[in-house]
């Protein structure tokens, strides 16, 4: 906050009087009739642009596993052999989740 130093310096007692009458103006009304919304109902207010995508379809390929490939039994990612760290009970594990 910037101090004007050339302004006229006021007491300590009339600093508390000031500080109180603020206080007292900016004091809130009791018996508000602000009501907490759910957030979920809030997000339904908002429509973002473009945002509709009900009509559309989603297609996407889904190939199996391939040869030279397999899944991670911790991050369940499928990964090329050439990533495997260790195998422990028949499970493969990638390099990524080594350790």
């Amino acid at each position: 906050m910037a101090t004007d130093y050339d302004a006229p310096r006021t007491s300590e007692e009339n600093h508390q009087e000031n500080t109180l009458a603020e206080f007292k103006n900016h004091r809130p009304t009791v018996g508000s009739s602000v009501v907490d919304e759910d957030e979920a109902e809030a997000a339904d207010l908002f429509d973002l642009p473009g945002a509709d995508l009900s009509s559309e379809e989603i297609s996407v390929q889904i190939l199996p596993a391939q040869a030279d490939e397999f899944t991670c039994a911790s991050c369940f990612l499928v990964r090329h052999r050439s990533q495997i760290a260790h195998t422990k009970d028949a499970l493969l594990f990638c390099r990524d989740c080594e350790g």
